[in-house]
């Protein structure tokens, strides 16, 4: 009989830190023990706070192990699962003190949780996504059942539209109208597409789904198929994502053995099959007319529209395109009712948002929270705060198609029309968290030299375009820049939003416009001061050595890669060697120096 559970997480992030052999540890750990019989291990998806893995939680109790290595499974095995005794010096810690907390810690318990909501989320880490058995027991297709056989694809459109789910790629497209919009059109064959294309960068939200519950996805399609009229779909994901490739492809292949995909499903005469598509990694591919282009074998490009996919889409057929995290909802939508779903979130943006939270802040992960809860909550109470006593600066929303949050706005409630309000936008889900030591212009570089190389080419707005607003901040970082260099930027972006072909070009402009509303300042230090207020921009620095903190050992000199620090005459006070200097002239300004100096007598500005 099984009196415990060892869940393992056994996401990407985990994995990359060595879950495979922890749970290859606890494996023969267990057997060496004789628990075999009593112990079962679990690899689940993603818990969510990504920082600490490997993650390993202990069930019943629900106890929380952080950063787990392969050296502590033995402790764990023989302390706590054969003693019945926790290991208190790897239960995870959220107090901010050096004290190890006693007892046992849950993950329900920890500041991270207490204030998320998860929808989407809710089987992630929960269940083995390899095992639909386990997708079932927690109510998984019993929404298809109910769909197949109690209702009619227009009270589908319906539930789905009066619940307010909008699209969570980074449109907000309402889904019920979507779907209604789709399914009056007359074709032979129409489709369900999943974009699962996630290309922005510190985005993994979409990932983790497809690892830890890829049967939602898999049930989503397939009520979205019966509510459209369509029998078949496709899953285009990344070839980057190899873990949720793999995972999705036992999910179809368990769907299909069970009868739950395929033909005349629960008996109800509908037929519905999915299929997986990999992506190269071309970002314009998250576009939904170029993720279909793709899928067709074409070269992934933007369409014209109209017509719009619901008219003319995959293959010249009707299509719905949703991406993962809109269809995780949609059977959740369909069990507990749009009224429940309608309850969460705002006036205009209802239910809950997925974000992977990243950057400067203590606790990197995945959280999903109620549309409207505000950024300083997200910042503060659930990611623990700004590391190192910095202070914050600013959130990036949206990723390369976003805009910055600053400081100021921190009570800004997180939902579509608010962040829209401020010249940002919600995007898929990727928010990065930036800190004093942060250069904006910095930046809005480092975006757009992202979308430079992802653009498509295929217009003049976004092929050229992008690449002179490149050359702009290029010319403003390297100190060469100046006032009229700011507003042709300003002009510039203005033109490619408003000719670019697609969404790309459409909002590539985005960081630069947003980072030029809330910290023009740090642009006019850039041109008219010759100076990076943040200390990033190495163009614009210059290393400089206080004479009488430095006690001439030397290190800094044998460490410079252009041989430009000397010996000086000077001894400090309180010393015995001279110091040295540093000829700015030679300087290349690499930083060296400073980091090998362990008497903070280098600085830049």
């Amino acid at each position: 009989m099984i009196r415990a559970h060892v869940l393992i997480c056994g996401g990407t992030g985990c994995t990359s830190s060595g879950s495979k052999s922890i749970q290859q540890a606890f494996a023969e750990n267990i057997e060496a023990c004789g628990l075999q019989d009593e112990i079962k291990i679990v690899q689940t998806g993603c818990f969510g706070l990504c920082a600490l893995g490997p993650v390993v939680i202990v069930h019943p109790d629900g106890t929380f192990y952080s950063s787990v290595k392969v050296e502590d499974v033995a402790e764990i095995v023989s302390e706590h699962l054969l003693k019945g005794r926790i290991v208190e010096r790897l239960v995870y810690n959220d107090t901010g003190s050096d004290e190890q907390p006693e007892g046992n810690v849950s993950l329900n318990d920890t500041a991270f949780y207490r204030t998320q909501n998860r929808v989407v989320l809710r089987n992630c880490g929960v269940i083995n996504p390899e095992n639909i058995d386990e997708y079932i027991a927690r109510d998984g297709y019993a929404a298809l059942g109910k769909v197949l056989t109690e209702m009619t694809p227009e009270d589908v459109i319906k539930v789905i539209t009066d619940s307010g789910l909008r699209g969570r790629g980074g449109g907000g497209f309402p889904t019920g109208r979507k779907w209604a919009l789709c399914a009056p059109n007359k074709a032979p064959q129409k489709y369900v597409v999943c974009n699962a294309d996630e290309g922005d960068p510190g985005a993994f939200m979409d990932r983790s789904v497809l690892e830890g519950d890829p049967n939602s996805i898999i049930e989503a399609m397939a009520i979205a198929g019966y509510a459209i009229g369509a029998t078949e779909g496709y899953v285009y994901v990344r070839a980057e994502y190899p873990i949720a490739v793999a995972r999705l492809q036992i999910a179809i292949d368990q769907a299909r053995e069970y009868g739950l995909l395929g033909k005349d499903i629960f008996g109800s005469g509908f037929d519905f099959d999915l299929h997986i598509r990999l992506g190269a990694g071309a970002f314009v591919c998250g576009e939904e007319t170029a993720l279909m282009t793709s899928i067709e074998g074409n070269r992934g490009e933007p369409r014209p529209r109209p017509p719009y996919p619901a008219v003319k889409g995959l293959y010249g057929c009707p299509t719905v395109e949703n991406n993962v995290e809109t269809f995780a909802n949609v059977p959740q939508i369909i069990l507990r009712g749009a009224e429940w779903f309608a309850s969460m979130g705002t006036e205009k943006s209802k239910g809950t948002k997925v974000f992977a939270l990243g950057g400067k802040i203590k606790h990197t992960g995945l959280v999903e929270i109620p549309m409207g809860t505000t950024l300083r909550e997200i910042i503060e109470d659930i990611g623990g705060g700004i590391p190192n006593g910095k202070k914050f600066k600013a959130a990036q929303t949206g990723g390369p198609s976003g805009g910055c949050i600053p400081a100021s706005l921190i009570d800004t409630p997180v939902d579509y029309d608010n962040l829209i309000a401020i010249g940002c936008m919600m995007g898929s889900g990727g928010l990065i968290v930036m800190d004093e030591d942060t250069c904006m212009v910095d930046m809005a570089k480092f975006f757009l030299e992202f979308t430079v190389d992802e653009s498509c080419g295929k217009c003049t707005p976004c092929r050229v375009g992008t690449k002179r607003l490149l050359e702009k901040l290029n010319k403003i970082t390297d100190g060469k820049g100046t006032l009229e260099d700011i507003d042709e930027l300003e002009q510039l972006c203005y033109y490619i939003k408003q000719n670019s072909l697609c969404g790309l070009g459409q909002t590539a402009p985005n960081p630069v416009l947003s980072t030029l509303k809330f910290f023009r300042d740090e642009y006019v230090a850039h041109v008219v001061d010759k100076k990076c207020p943040a200390g990033v921009c190495k163009h614009l620095l210059t290393f400089t050595i206080d004479q009488d903190k430095c006690i001439g050992c030397g290190m800094c000199a044998r460490n410079c890669p252009v041989e430009t620090i000397h010996k000086t005459d000077y001894v400090a006070p309180g010393h015995k060697l001279a110091s040295y200097e540093i000829d700015p002239a030679k300087c290349v300004k690499c930083g060296v120096c400073m980091s090998n100096c362990k008497f903070k007598a280098i600085s830049k500005q």
